[in-house]
């Protein structure tokens, strides 16, 4: 990555430097290159010298002349500046910018890619939604995260696994069973009042009425039989649902599984060992104010039920400890804000560095059909799935539309707009650009013309390069949405580059009776049409040849 060359650079001449007595022997700041705002200062900018003035008797502007002289003629670029008060600034050369169009081409559809981890192992876990229901949108919104963050980790080099947790132990799927069941006792004629706590949605209703179609009376007297067919069908759909949408996973991990081979005893053990866990009112407490925490929390309540919380610890032992990731990441909703700290504190107690752990917040996403708000659902007048969603739009629309705004953001999303096809929708404007490419490139070769043997020393207008810098930046944003986990910054860049193109095509006549400059500029656009897919794909989005 040329950013990183031009840091490496930089730290070389501070070294000739400091041999030389230009600079004083000392540990050196952190070489920081990084993009102007404005981009009459060049393509480059570092700000090194403002932060060597104060080791040095001399003025930044003097020092930043002086480590510019160090640098030396570099191929890549047709300048290198200072600007007060103390900048070096670097100007791509056209004609190295041109021959990057070969480098993009044959990268091909690894193009953007890093060796940024290396091989680490990171798990990501995301949706893990109770298998008592159907997925809604929200649930939606994490999934596209995961899934979108498990591509460009990958893309930067890390080995990762993508989990669904199934919470199919505890409380909430007791409730469930016995909702289940009640509702499966009204289907066969029978009296029978749902839970306090129970499930009252729709989908129960209709699931109770299959099973009974089905199965008729053979699960009168086996509620938890009954139960665990429950739990798998609605597991069956949820699955269907992250299918469609896109989102697939490597693990299905069982809750249960960790009551087995006493995983979950071995937790507890060790927070206990590390003094960690008191008995108080009849219940086993995890003191997570001796680090730092507000409160204690509850492991064990008095009835020897275990908590979530509790699961969760031993869930996240086994994830760092029996599986050996390195890094895991877990995306949650809304309503778990108030469980981070103290699943860090957890971590902590249990001897894991509490920074291995990174946990995402998705916020709520709020539907709206032309500005109006929706609240309920067409088909069953209470909750509004995901299904209905994806049935409505399309994966392509959902996967866009949740990833254009960073996760901590609520955000809105118009059922209608995401339908139009025009510029006004984002995703058919960036989906668009890659369809127009392909059809410019298939009329050229109807034509005759095609972007093979093209000499791409020949492209030299500003558009041109304006197009190639955007395309460059592929492999920056890669790193930075693998290091910042932040996905949002995809869609905005291929919007950037949808207009860039669009930009080229106004500016720059394709096709004209110059037939050399005709197959640059068509292996031009074939670059483009690459990295356009590329970034598609890294948010799990189809690029489409025909629209």
């Amino acid at each position: 990555m040329l950013r990183h060359r031009l840091e490496a650079l930089l730290k070389e001449a501070c070294s000739r430097a400091q041999a030389q007595g230009l600079l004083p022997p000392m540990a050196l700041p952190d070489v920081i290159v990084e993009h102007p705002q404005h981009p009459e200062h060049g393509d480059y900018a570092s700000s090194l010298p403002l932060k060597l003035v104060g080791a040095v008797r001399t003025d930044p502007l003097s020092l930043a002349r002086g480590l510019a002289g160090l640098l030396g003629p570099l191929p890549e670029m047709a300048k290198i500046e200072v600007a007060p008060p103390g900048f070096i600034n670097f100007t791509l050369s056209p004609h190295w910018l041109a021959g990057q169009v070969e480098t993009i081409l044959a990268g091909g559809e690894d193009y953007g890619n890093i060796d940024l981890g290396k091989g680490r192992r990171v798990q990501v876990e995301f949706v893990s939604a109770n298998p008592t229901g159907p997925l809604h949108v929200g649930h939606g919104r994490g999934a596209v995260l995961g899934s979108t963050l498990a591509l460009v980790l990958q893309a930067a080099g890390f080995s990762v696994e993508k989990e669904f947790y199934v919470n199919d132990a505890g409380t909430q799927i007791e409730a469930f069973q016995r909702s289940l069941h009640a509702r499966y006792l009204q289907a066969l004629g029978q009296p029978a009042e749902m839970p306090a706590e129970g499930y009252m949605g729709q989908y129960v209703v209709d699931l109770a009425q299959d099973i009974a179609r089905e199965f008729g009376r053979k699960f009168l007297d086996r509620p938890r039989e009954l139960g665990r067919l429950g739990i798998e069908r609605m597991l069956k759909s949820i699955r269907a649902d992250l299918d469609l949408l896109g989102a697939e996973f490597d693990v299905w991990f069982s809750e249960g599984r960790l009551f087995q081979d006493g995983q979950f005893e071995r937790a507890m053990a060790m927070l206990e060992k590390g003094g960690y866990v008191e008995e108080r009112e009849g219940a086993r407490w995890f003191t997570s104010t001796a680090l730092g925490e507000s409160k204690d929390n509850v492991l064990i309540r008095s009835s020897g039920a275990p908590t979530y919380f509790a699961s969760d610890t031993a869930y996240h032992l086994n994830k760092f400890l029996e599986r050996g990731f390195e890094q895991v990441i877990n995306i949650w909703g809304a309503d778990h804000q108030g469980h981070v700290s103290r699943m860090k504190a957890a971590v902590s107690a249990l001897g894991i560095n509490p920074e291995r752990l990174r946990i995402i917040i998705s916020q709520l996403v709020t539907l709206k059909r032309g500005g109006e708000v929706v609240r309920v659902s067409k088909r069953s007048g209470d909750i509004i799935t995901l299904r209905e969603v994806l049935d409505e739009v399309g994966a392509d629309a959902c996967r866009f539309v949740f990833l254009s705004r960073s996760a901590d953001s609520q955000m809105d999303f118009d059922l209608e707009l995401v339908k139009k096809e025009s510029d006004e929708n984002p995703v058919y404007y960036v989906q668009y650009a890659h369809a127009r490419i392909a059809s410019i490139l298939l009329k050229a070769r109807e034509r005759g013309h095609t972007p093979e043997g093209g000499d791409v020393s020949l492209l030299k207008e500003e558009p041109e390069m304006a197009l190639i810098r955007k395309m460059l930046l592929l492999s920056e944003l890669v790193e930075t949405v693998a290091l910042k986990l932040e996905p949002h910054h995809l869609p905005h860049y291929a919007q950037d580059l949808a207009t860039t193109f669009h930009l080229f095509y106004k500016e720059c006549r394709v096709l004209s009776g110059d037939k050399a400059l005709s197959s640059a500029r068509l292996k031009l656009a074939l670059a483009a049409k690459t990295v356009l897919a590329r970034t598609l794909k890294l948010m799990g989005m189809t690029a489409p040849e025909k629209m």
